[in-house]
């Protein structure tokens, strides 16, 4: 991964996004610890709200944001979405109501769904390579990773001196920090199309070459799959360790390091895997291995019954490998499945159909495990992520090739879909059908 990291412009936004991440992850402790002060053993309920509001904004928002963002300068988009998060992240130590978390978190997310499309697809542009791009998919997932392992241990470290709301400084530290780097980085010029599309064409072309492409319905799927386990860990684990150990603040941060640190692990050995598989071929046998975890922690978790703190922290580490195992691939099949012009729009189009994900999970994990028990809560999000893995199994045959090899004589040499590909000596890596109108759209693989 260390190549990847000899590009000057990747290794500083990827040092942004790492201090920005560990920002976040101190705000999620302190937010879980605010949302248990002020509702006690509804904290779950509290946070399955709370995510599920910042999901609205993620899905509702992002295409929008992506659209008008399209226009804009990059830089410009993303350091305004971290100055704004710096804002709203100041104010939560002084919330004293639940309604004020759920306003506060909604104008959060909208801030992160302008800012996250707009770095993702800027680092395609920067890392042309696609072993780099590998690589530096790995490291965001990593980056992603500190989010729930060193955020939490910092904040058990600084629990022991402060109150956890000083944890938001911290957060707000991040942003300013992630703002400056961007700031003082050179990133490239974005692809503009020849062609002037209106607002409503860029609103919905995203999507649009998104479900038409089956590999990419099949990342959907199971990004169902992974959200629906990755809610439960995210919304339950307060109640699991407060609650249900009866163990202290500090005890929550290592539970959530066991879960990041499985996740990184999975990380740090994907680029090796996928050299030699297919992403298909690691993502869906983690996924399965995720279902049938779950519903194993359920078994032992059911009734009164709990399994030892270390069979917790070891499921919770195994559950954040398998969840790495399927989240870190999805960036290589968003980049092979549209050229250069699309990216954006594609990457938007995950984004807020993943979230969309959530946006289902999210009240599930917090107000079935308030009212049925969390035992019955984690059964029926298994059986969600079990119908998840199904249907990316027929969405996305296993018969289907990584690279369809394709041609369009009929098109001239400078069109957008011939001239990202010129001087590579092979067919197109993607599969794209030509309307009569000579737009792209993917058809198979």
């Amino acid at each position: 991964m260390i190549r990847a990291l000899s590009n000057r412009t990747y290794a500083t936004l990827f040092t942004a996004q790492v201090v920005a991440l560990l920002g976040t992850g101190l705000m999620t402790i302190a937010l879980s610890l605010l949302a248990y002060k002020l509702a006690e053993d509804a904290a779950g309920a509290v946070l399955g709200t709370a995510f599920t509001i910042k999901m609205v904004a993620y899905v509702g928002l992002s295409p929008v944001l992506a659209a008008i963002a399209e226009r804009l300068p990059r830089k410009a988009v993303m350091i305004g979405a971290d100055l704004v998060r710096a804002a709203v992240a100041l104010a939560m130590p002084f919330v004293t109501e639940v309604w004020q978390i759920y306003l506060l978190i909604f104008m959060l997310q909208t801030a992160s769904a302008s800012f996250t499309p707009v770095f993702q697809a800027t680092i395609p542009d920067v890392l042309t390579d696609e072993d780099d791009y590998t690589q530096a998919l790995s490291l965001s997932r990593l980056a992603y990773d500190l989010e729930n392992l060193l955020s939490p241990t910092l904040a058990a470290l600084l629990l022991l001196v402060i109150s956890f709301h000083g944890l938001f400084v911290g957060t707000v530290i991040g942003f300013l920090v992630s703002a400056a780097l961007v700031a003082w980085t050179s990133l490239p010029q974005r692809e503009q199309s020849a062609e002037k599309r209106p607002f409503r064409d860029r609103l919905t072309r995203g999507s649009r070459i998104y479900l038409a492409t089956p590999r990419l319905r099949g990342l959907l799927a199971l990004n169902l799959t992974a959200a629906s386990i990755g809610a439960f860990v995210l919304v339950n684990s307060v109640v699991l360790v407060r609650s249900e150990y009866g163990l202290g603040e500090r005890s929550l941060g290592v539970a959530m390091a066991a879960f990041g640190g499985g996740s990184m692990l999975a990380a740090i050995l994907l680029p090796r895997v996928l050299k030699r598989a297919r992403e298909r071929d690691v993502m869906v046998p983690s996924a399965f291995a995720l279902i049938a975890l779950a519903f194993a922690f359920a078994a032992l978790s059911w009734g009164a019954s709990l399994p030892s703190w270390g069979i917790f922290l070891t499921i919770w580490a195994l559950i954040g490998g398998l969840y790495s195992a399927i989240l870190t691939p999805s960036g290589r099949l968003l980049r092979i499945s549209a050229h250069s012009e699309d990216r954006p729009a594609i990457f938007a189009a995950q984004f807020a159909l993943s979230h969309a994900c959530w946006l289902v999970t999210y009240p599930l994990a917090g107000w079935v495990g308030k009212v049925a028990g969390l035992s019955v809560s984690l059964l029926m999000l298994g059986g969600m992520g079990a119908l998840g893995v199904l249907a990316a199994i027929r969405f996305w045959p296993s018969t289907t090739e990584r690279i369809v090899k394709h041609s369009h004589p009929h098109l001239p040499p400078d069109h957008p879909h011939m001239k990202a590909y010129h001087g590579h000596g092979h067919s197109h890596a993607h599969a794209f059908i030509i309307d009569d109108e000579h737009k792209v759209w993917p058809t198979h693989g």
